[in-house]
């Protein structure tokens, strides 16, 4: 599970000949493709465009690591870059024909470039790069193109490329609008663009398929409709199964070689075993597989490098059963780990005194272990837009009873917070005291909330006996309640003198009215700033951040706990009671629980649908004309760091050089170009 933002990976060098290659005019290097750097200076800042800012990340430690290590993480990301193309097909049934065609003008076209026309196509297609297909990677609205079916033919005419019938036309209609489609009375299935299903099957459809499918264990229930696309052939429902031979197989076939490269440097014992089971799992597609898999890659715990790699998170489903390609290699972050692993070694404590009722906490918290880690790499539906916390495995019986990963990715969060301040932030504030703790205490408030919500959240509760997965009970909302639920975990304990007991913080308090502050002026004013006016809020995120928000905002109007201002025409949330806060913070976390335990579908339809799907049309327009003096970009994402594998004369890698990428369309022309092991259509 992932703590919102979203993230790839890294290599343009030497890839598919292995290392044979050694250092020759074909090098990337000698194409110009890498931008100098020095620690003092780091250029984070790549570019800008519509809504989106494209950022680099630091690799620090890497010349602290052992020729072996290094391998090991170089062979981890080429592994993830190899299933780069799934996650576009997984996205639409169209994305990958498209961006051929895209990128075969932006490439060939030898036209007039000065035109109003030909900016708004190259805007375009890097939309699209950083989306991974043509619906937008948060709201999942298709992207609008500000150029016309007339130019983008002439486009065509003028060049090689070729992009024909449907798949054209859909660029600029109205058909599969929503990558996602969340809304409350839609067929969400059939409805949604994402390419997990076939274009005729329906809720009504997964629903029964899977209801009828029974796990050997019902104790340890398999993850059904993980790693398949699910399709309707001559009425009759049937899944095709991403593996080796399968759906997707020459890409897998690609990430499975390099796995096998990676498991030959393994740090351990333990991490080699697990890797051994994730190729097997690639090979065959069985899910007690990934399930053996999980548990064994779950306490693999030691060694410095780490990685998350296959089909995972649910969150492009709007059913909850398929998972998205992605990947993140990381090194850890020894000082910073140490630091933050008292929270894990007091996993128990936390739960032992959360406001769940007795009979929805856990007795034994097992294995949550934590690590802040600094990302080497990522692919999928990792990159270009990141996760800053991810906590895994997903299946609920796997954290009970081995217990689950959980990581910060702390050079992501440094280069978000290195990129540059849009002076957004003193324009939204109610005052100067917020404005002040806010400066003070928000970065620390951020770490500690991603920590909290990763190793407390996700690990906190238990099901009720009898009750079904999550994804059965509560249908399309089971991911945002589940992400409110462990933010509220992390909300919930900010506030508490434990923090600093344990070391944590020097001044509990003012952290926790910072981390307050910042969660409620995010969740009811400056996230809509990543809305169009009049658009619903569909992400899971940023649905589970407005119904936190606003249900604790009416249930606090009674006692004044937070005062809605009007000041000069602007609006503003000012927090009265802080403490009263954390009361309700605490009731809501006892409700979400009760309902995840409880398998209660209409409490969950009722609390999503009612504080987290509408948006205060008011404010929202006054959000977005306050927004306007600020030209910080809403959303960021990144260029990877590129791993050069240097070869002595016998063709063996001597050494591992980290360059970093000169520009975002050179990175993602030379992905399109190395790692394209999937045909248009699949």
């Amino acid at each position: 599970m992932k703590l919102c933002y979203k993230l790839l990976l890294i290599t343009l060098a030497c890839t598919q000949l292995f290392f044979s290659c050694k250092k020759d005019n074909s090098s990337t290097q000698n194409e110009n493709l890498f931008v100098a750097v020095d620690a003092e200076s780091f250029p984070y800042m790549v570019e800008q465009f519509a809504d989106l800012k494209i950022l680099r990340y630091q690799l620090p430690g890497w010349e602290n690591l052992s020729l072996e290590e290094q391998k090991l993480v170089y062979y981890l990301t080429q592994a993830g870059l190899s299933g780069r193309d799934i996650m576009w097909d997984q996205n639409y049934r169209h994305n990958l024909t498209i961006r051929e065609a895209l990128e075969t003008i932006y490439t060939t076209f030898d036209g007039d470039k000065s035109t109003e026309e030909w900016d708004a196509f190259e805007t375009y297609l890097k939309r699209v790069w950083f989306s991974n297909g043509i619906h937008h990677h948060y709201s999942n609205a298709k992207l609008k193109p500000s150029f016309t079916a007339n130019y983008l033919k002439s486009l065509l005419d003028a060049t090689a490329a070729t992009l024909e019938g449907e798949a054209f036309d859909v660029i600029f209609n109205d058909k599969d609008s929503k990558k996602v489609n969340q809304a409350k009375d839609a067929d969400n299935v059939l409805e949604s663009a994402i390419n997990f299903y076939g274009p005729n099957v329906t809720n009504k459809d997964v629903e029964t398929f899977y209801a009828a499918k029974t796990s050997p264990n019902p104790n340890k229930p398999l993850s059904f409709g993980l790693n398949s696309q699910l399709v309707k052939e001559n009425g009759v429902l049937k899944e095709r199964v991403y593996k080796s031979g399968g759906l997707y197989g020459a890409a897998i076939d690609e990430i499975i070689k390099w796995l096998e490269l990676a498991q030959g440097v393994a740090e351990n014992k333990a991490q080699g075993d697990a890797l051994e089971l994730l190729i097997a799992y690639y090979k065959t597609g069985d899910l007690q597989t990934w399930d053996d898999y999980n548990v064994a890659w779950t306490a693999a715990t030691e060694g410095n490098i780490d990685y998350i790699n296959s089909f995972i998170e649910v969150y492009n489903d709007p059913l909850g059963y398929r998972g998205s390609y992605e990947t993140i290699v990381q090194i850890k972050d020894f000082d910073m780990s140490a630091k933050m692993a008292v929270l894990s070694e007091n996993a128990q404590w936390f739960e032992d005194n959360s406001p769940l009722m007795p009979e929805h906490k856990k007795k034994n918290v097992v294995g949550v272990s934590y690590k802040t880690v600094n990302v080497a790499g990522e692919a999928g539906d990792a990159s270009p837009s990141t996760p800053i916390g991810v906590n895994l495995p997903n299946a609920n019986w796997i954290r009970a009873e081995v217990g689950s990963k959980s990581v910060s990715l702390g050079n992501i969060i440094n280069a978000y917070n290195n990129s540059g301040s849009s002076g957004r932030l003193k324009a939204f504030v109610h005052d100067d005291k917020e404005y002040e703790l806010e400066k003070k205490y928000g970065q620390l408030a951020d770490k500690l909330h991603t920590a909290l919500h990763e190793v407390v959240g996700h690990a906190s509760g238990q099901l009720n006996p009898g009750v079904g997965e999550t994804k059965e009970t509560l249908k399309n909302y089971a991911s945002t309640l589940e992400e409110g639920r462990a933010d509220l975990v992390g909300l919930y304990y900010l506030y508490d003198s434990k923090l600093q007991d344990l070391g944590l913080v020097e001044d509990w308090k003012a952290v926790g009215m910072a981390a307050f502050d910042g969660y409620i002026r995010n969740g009811l004013m400056t996230q809509l700033i990543r809305l169009e006016l009049g658009d619903d809020v569909e992400e899971a995120h940023m649905r589970n951040r407005q119904w936190v928000s606003a249900w604790v905002f009416e249930k606090g109007q009674k006692d004044n706990v937070i005062e809605k201002v009007i000041r000069d025409g602007n609006t503003y949330f000012n927090i009265n009671d802080y403490d009263k806060l954390h009361e309700l913070f605490g009731q809501l976390l006892r409700e979400t629980q009760r309902i995840k335990s409880e398998g209660d579908f209409e409490a969950v339809q009722a609390l999503v649908e009612g504080y987290g799907v509408k948006v205060d049309q008011a404010i929202h327009a006054e959000v977005l004309e306050r927004n306007k003096q600020f030209k910080s970009a809403p959303y960021g994402g990144f260029v990877n760091p590129v791993l050069e594998p240097i070869t002595d004369e016998n063709g063996a890698i001597s050494e591992i050089k980290v360059n970093y990428a000169k520009d975002f369309e050179s990175q993602m022309l030379y992905y399109s170009k190395h790692y394209n092991f999937l045909p248009n259509v699949n």
